[in-house]
Parts: structure tokens; C-alpha cells; sequence
């Protein structure tokens, strides 16, 4: 029996994204082909590979079996045919990277023209969002987070700028009707927009000054994901619902153009900055090799 190769790779596409429309979006191809190319496959094989429901796609037991075996196999020939991209003048091909909004708002503009300039045949693909993904799973060649979020076993490169902070603002408005915070616990009576995980956590936010660390949960009306809707909250802000809790960077076009002031300035907290990462038990890629070389001379 001699399966399809298209279909075994559709097959594996799915198990490694998660389900369909994943594999579609980080294949560049629809999910109802996907989806034919499965059934046929069970079809000729004669066994379910996967357990289909209207919010998962898992592989069966002999799903799993056949997705053990295939999986290093075609990582062997994406390897081999990546090889070729040595014996061209520049490298060519799709580079897929998953990183955090913020990355991909305060980070990435001053990186990917100069890059996509530098190598016209490569295709980069970005896909922004603050859950943590599976690499290899999503389809994606790198990914960029915070060091406190990399996996021990993932090659780590700096990209962007090494040090951030989270800035405190608020309206002139707003501090001039309700009052200056003189300490980060003050922050317990005032009016606060805030950010949440995707998770739905509402981290706290936390104050750094000669040693002393500070964490406090203020409240407020307004309470968003910043993945979606980050210059939703810099807008409240602007506009006086609250007192705002964000990167500086985020901030800093309201702060020049004063529709913000800083709030507790020697309390704001610094960070490093992100980290692009990708598996090293693997052959790199070379539009991954490429964009690597890039960030060490930008």
C-alpha cells in the first residue's frame, strides 16, 4: 500500500498544527483540502487518524503511531530541500515567526523593511499574538518572547532593545481632578485601565525603586486583552478614564505630545527586552539563518 504523499503531508501538517484551519493559515492553503486529503487517506489506509469534534482535532492511537514515524521523516526532507537554498545567490522561501503584539507594534517596525529590503526572495510571514505556541506545532520556523517565557531547550538571539520599562501615565485631566500618587499604593484609589492576559489572568502590576519591589492590584472600569485592543486603553487614558500601566515605548507618542505625563517615574519598572528563538535540535532554515545574520549587524 503506497499512500499519497500529498495527503501523508496534509496529514501531518494537521497533527502538528492542531486542527484544520491552523494548519491551513501557517500552510498557505485552505482547510477543506486539508480536510480531503485526510479522509481520503483514512480511506485508503481503513483507519480514523484523527477524533474530530467542533473544538479540537486529536489524533487517534494510530494517528499518533503513524505521526511518530512521518513527522521525523519529513523534517528530513523540509531539511534536505532546504540545503538547495545554499547554492543560490540569496536565500528564498517562506519565514514564518509568532510573536507578542507589543513585539510586533514596538519592535519589528524598525527591523522588517530593512530586512525585507536585504532579501527580496524570502516571504515573511508574522503571525502577532500573546499566547504561548508550540513551534513546531504551529508551523512556525521562530518565535520572539520575553526570557522569563523561553523554553530551556530553544536557541535564544536578542532582537530589539535590551532594556524596557513599564511606564505609569496618566491625563493632566485626570491627576488634576483626583490627585498626584505619591507611591504605587496609592494606585488602590484611583481609577486604573487594565490589561489581561489571554488567559483571562489580570496580572498586577509591579514597582521597582533602591531594592523596594511593590505589587499592587488597582481596579477600574475599563479592563481589556491588549493583544486586541492595547491602543484602546492608551485612548482611555488620553482621554481621562484612568491611570494607565503599559511598555514606555506603547506610551510614548502621547507622552511627547503631552496627552499623558508620567505617574511615579523612579517606581517604573525595567526589563530586558525580547529574544527570537527557535529549536536548535534542528537544522536551521536558511530565510531563519538569513534573518539571524540580519539582526546581528542591524
Amino acid at each position: 500500500m503506497l499512500a499519497d504523499l500529498g495527503d501523508l503531508s496534509a496529514f501531518v501538517a494537521v497533527a502538528r498544527a492542531g486542527g484544520f484551519r491552523e494548519a491551513a493559515r501557517a500552510g498557505r492553503t485552505s482547510a477543506s483540502s486539508l480536510s480531503e486529503a485526510v479522509r481520503r487517506l483514512e480511506a485508503e489506509l481503513g483507519v480514523r487518524l484523527f477524533n474530530r469534534t467542533t473544538r479540537s482535532v486529536v489524533p487517534t492511537e494510530a494517528g499518533r503511531g503513524l505521526l511518530d514515524r512521518l513527522g521525523p521523516a519529513f523534517a528530513e526532507v523540509e531539511a534536505a530541500l532546504d540545503v538547495i537554498n545554499g547554492f543560490r545567490d540569496r536565500p528564498a522561501g517562506p519565514l514564518r515567526l509568532n510573536v507578542p503584539v507589543a513585539v510586533a507594534k514596538l519592535v519589528l517596525p524598525t527591523i522588517v523593511p530593512g530586512f525585507l529590503a536585504a532579501y527580496p526572495d524570502i516571504r515573511l510571514e508574522i503571525f502577532a499574538e500573546d499566547t504561548f505556541v508550540d513551534l513546531v506545532a504551529s508551523g512556525c520556523d521562530a518565535g520572539v518572547r520575553y526570557d522569563e517565557r523561553l523554553e530551556q531547550d530553544m536557541i535564544a538571539v536578542p532582537i530589539g532593545p535590551r532594556v524596557q520599562r513599564y511606564a505609569l501615565a496618566a491625563a493632566p485631566a485626570y491627576l488634576a481632578r483626583f490627585g498626584v500618587p505619591t507611591h504605587p499604593r496609592d494606585l488602590l484609589d484611583h481609577a486604573c485601565v487594565h490589561g489581561r492576559f489571554s488567559s483571562g489572568a489580570v496580572p498586577p502590576w509591579e514597582f521597582e525603586r533602591d531594592g523596594e519591589v511593590v505589587k499592587v492590584n488597582p481596579q477600574g472600569q475599563l479592563v481589556v486583552q491588549p493583544a486586541g485592543a492595547g491602543d484602546l486603553i492608551v485612548a482611555a487614558a488620553a482621554a481621562g478614564v484612568g491611570i494607565i500601566y503599559l511598555f514606555e515605548d506603547w506610551l510614548k507618542p502621547e507622552l511627547e505630545r503631552g496627552a499623558l505625563v508620567p505617574v511615579l517615574e523612579d517606581w517604573w519598572l525595567s526589563f530586558s527586552g525580547p529574544f527570537l528563538y527557535y529549536p536548535g535540535r534542528r537544522l536551521v532554515p536558511a530565510p531563519l539563518r538569513a534573518f539571524i545574520d540580519y539582526l546581528k549587524t542591524a
